[in-house]
């Protein structure tokens, strides 16, 4: 890989799908970004696995090992920073990162609904509850609230008749994945910039 990729770091704390997809990506030299290595808030998932075959290095931080979440925010932010990442994504991290780790790095996070709907843990049967007919999922930059930060991209996904939640999310999550990956090949080949809440592809002053 060379030198000018841009460097991730990426959380999990599940199966690690969009994990293996951003993996999969990165094996192309032309897709601009590796994957230096892999953080998760629990042990023995397939997540972790998944990078350990890849031969990516890997991390634990247990919130249930610090006295204080505050302490585990600072503890996971100096995990995060050892790895000197350019860019760190949320890949099913099911903890709220807190502001030692998104004031140092710039986070990317996705979300199986079209923020600003139905944000939170049950985006989906959100969705389906409300009777919407077109759901999707958003890529967004992480700030301190609930799926509230700059939007980058989106992508519709219908909802059929016979959908029950279960249904619905493996669709979502077979967008999602695509999505994902497109999002960061282009910030690491093309840079980003955000004014307000107004995300744009393109370094500044091109």
């Amino acid at each position: 890989m060379s030198s000018q990729a841009v460097r991730l770091v990426v959380l999990v704390s599940g199966s690690g799908t969009n994990l293996q997809a951003l993996l999969d990506a990165a094996a192309d030299p032309a897709y601009g970004a590796e994957v230096v290595a892999v953080g998760a808030d629990r042990d023995g998932i397939e997540g972790l696995a998944r990078a350990e075959r890849a031969g990516v290095p890997t991390f634990v931080e247990r919130l249930a090992d610090h006295p204080a979440r505050d302490d585990w925010d600072r503890a996971l932010a100096g995990r995060i920073a050892g790895h000197r990442p350019d860019l760190v994504v949320c890949a099913g991290f099911m903890k709220i990162l807190g502001t030692p780790t998104l004031s140092a790095f710039p986070v990317l996070n996705t979300h199986p609904a079209l923020l600003p709907a139905f944000p939170g843990a049950h985006g989906v049967r959100d969705a389906l509850a409300y009777g919407v007919r077109v759901t999707g999922c958003t890529v967004m930059l992480a700030d301190a609230g609930v799926d509230t930060g700059p939007i980058i991209a989106q992508e519709a996904v219908p909802v059929l008749d016979d959908d029950d939640e279960a249904a619905l999310h493996e669709r979502i999550k077979t967008v999602e994945r695509g999505l994902l990956v497109g999002v960061v090949g282009r910030m690491a080949r093309e840079g980003w910039t955000v004014t307000g809440r107004n995300f744009r592809f393109g370094r500044a002053g091109r």
